[in-house]
């Protein structure tokens, strides 16, 4: 199986070309920090380079930046080729199947955004550290209870 989850930010803006057939092509390159620190407290991180298609390489393009996090799956490719002077390079990157728009560069740390930065529509990621804020519905209550009294279903209608 040949499977990458990533999360990270982009070192600089995504580069759009296009190729003979007309069809879009993004590339760009997402710092990933390392889970751990180095022996002097600071924090790595790796430099992966994504290539993502089509329409998705076109919004890749029009909404994201330098600095603007995202979340990206897909697989990884190595390929290679001659170079001028002959030689043999090889390429390693991510083809994107999805690339979804976390946060604009001016987000914080705790997932908030500043409004100048921000995308309309943004999604907002997940702070892993902190608690979902209430939304207003108790655990406790019911959230069918607009629906009226109750829904009969026979054994019949059930798919297992």
């Amino acid at each position: 199986m040949n499977k990458v989850f990533l999360i990270g930010r982009l070192t600089k803006d995504p580069e759009l070309r296009y190729t003979g057939n007309n069809t879009p092509v993004a590339s760009f390159t997402l710092a990933v920090n390392r889970a751990y620190t180095n022996q002097s407290g600071e924090r790595e991180a790796d430099f992966i380079n994504v290539v993502v298609w089509r329409k998705q390489a076109e919004n890749v393009k029009n909404y994201l930046s330098q600095g603007s996090q995202a979340a990206v799956d897909g697989r990884i490719q190595t390929r290679s080729y001659d170079d001028n002077n002959g030689q043999r390079r090889y390429v390693t990157e991510v083809i994107a199947d999805n690339v979804e728009f976390l946060g604009s560069k001016g987000s914080n740390s705790n997932g908030g955004s500043s409004s100048s930065d921000s995308m309309p529509n943004e999604p907002t990621p997940y702070d892993f550290g902190k608690e979902p804020e209430a939304s207003g519905t108790s655990v406790d209550s019911n959230p069918f209870a607009d629906f009226g009294s109750s829904i009969e279903i026979s054994d019949d209608e059930l798919p297992f």
